[in-house]
């Protein structure tokens, strides 16, 4: 066996390790466009409570619209990274709005989220330095981290005493600078961190805070502007944190793209050196001109985020009367913890049957042991997406033995 046919035979094991323990991930193929209901490919119709479009823009008429006329007037790609050709005038304005939305100074635009946390930490932070990072925090984070040199610490999930005792260690270890990050909104629990009570103990070690605020911004806070809003760190129209990432592939239009904020000078070196920006095309100009027309429609008022959250209180209410087991909170995620993984994807596969689309969530995705379901609801779903869905979640929960 040559070095290739042994490669492949061991990729073709582990592929069969994974369907044998009940934990390959199948991808379902949707012919249409994202909304509260889908098409699949193979013709049914199905309410759709997995996507994270949750003021319901991903379709919306002056979205679409925008991206349209952002092409006729920009064109459909940039063919260039920023600093070569790629910067258009429509990018400098989303990074303006973006900044003033949020209460930053400036703002820098990825191609992905995912990049604006992998090119994050490691141009502005070396071995002087320390991160200190909440343990379920984002994959994205995590990595991002990895890369570069600065003294890693993890305090336990939004445990305020541990995290205080990283901080304290950190500065002990003679740290120069301290950074304390974490997500604004936990993905997989749809908790949020208390970055009121993490502003008060980075102040008393001198150590700087920062949010991934990809699950809160446009919709979290008395006017959508994300956690720090919510947590009373937006005083006078100006954010007391140090840097924000986020996305725009979720509520805000729900394409690609993200983005970090921060202080004006800190956008500027990271324009200088963070990898992601440096070698990745810049974003696309109908995503730009959509994005544009999101932060219009979010500044126009509630509704949506009113609906959003009522839509999340009903349902969160409706299951528990069906006593499903749930993570607290009041976010529009809504864990339904199964805690056994292939049990988690049967309750998905049946659920998909019963015309509601949700998928299982498990180990590595979230820890071993606390496989679930997850879903997520939206400004679209109606009253009677919700009924039906609870409907559909009673019938299969008892049929799988996890209600009675």
């Amino acid at each position: 066996m040559n070095a290739s046919e042994e490669f492949n035979a061991f990729i073709a094991r582990e592929l069969q390790g994974l369907q044998s323990a009940g934990l390959f991930k199948q991808e379902r193929v949707i012919a249409g466009a994202q909304g509260p209901r889908v098409r699949l490919a193979d013709g049914r119709e199905v309410l759709n409570f997995c996507a994270n479009n949750y003021l319901g823009l991903s379709a919306h008429p002056a979205v679409v619209r925008a991206a349209q006329q952002a092409m006729d007037t920009h064109g459909y790609g940039m063919s260039s990274v920023r600093f070569i050709c790629g910067t258009q005038d429509q990018h400098k304005t989303l990074e303006a709005r973006l900044s003033r939305f949020l209460g930053m100074e400036d703002t820098i635009l990825y191609a992905a989220a995912f990049d604006a946390n992998g090119g994050l930490f490691e141009p502005l932070f070396t071995q002087e330095d320390a991160i200190v990072s909440d343990a379920l925090n984002h994959a994205s984070v995590i990595d991002g981290i990895r890369l570069c040199k600065a003294r890693r610490y993890r305090y336990a999930h939004d445990d305020m005493a541990d995290l205080e005792r990283c901080l304290r260690q950190a500065r002990e270890d003679g740290a120069r600078f301290v950074l304390a990050f974490t997500d604004g909104v936990f993905s997989m629990d749809g908790s949020v961190a208390q970055l009121h009570r993490m502003r008060e103990l980075c102040d008393a070690h001198g150590a700087l805070l920062g949010v991934d605020d990809s699950h809160a911004t446009g919709f979290v806070g008395p006017s959508g502007r994300g956690t720090h809003e919510l947590r009373g760190l937006l005083v006078d129209g100006v954010a007391r944190v140090d840097l924000i990432t986020g996305t725009l592939g979720k509520a805000l239009g729900g394409a690609s793209g993200g983005f970090t904020s921060g202080r004006r000078e800190v956008v500027e070196l990271l324009r200088q050196r963070s990898r992601p920006y440096l070698f990745s095309n810049s974003l696309a100009p109908a995503i730009v001109g959509a994005s544009l027309a999101v932060l219009e429609l979010l500044e126009q008022g509630g509704g949506p985020r009113e609906k959003l959250m009522d839509n999340a209180r009903w349902f969160r209410e409706a299951m528990a009367r069906c006593r499903f087991d749930l993570k607290p909170g009041s976010h529009p995620i809504v864990p339904i913890m199964v805690y056994d993984a292939p049990k988690a994807q049967a309750l998905a596969a049946r659920m998909l049957e019963l015309g509601v689309y949700v998928v299982g969530f498990f180990h590595p995705v979230v820890p071993q042991g606390q496989a679930r379901i997850r879903v997520q609801l939206s400004a679209a779903h109606e009253r009677a997406d919700l009924e039906q869905a609870v409907a559909a979640f009673r019938q299969a929960g008892r049929e799988l033995g996890l209600v009675a």
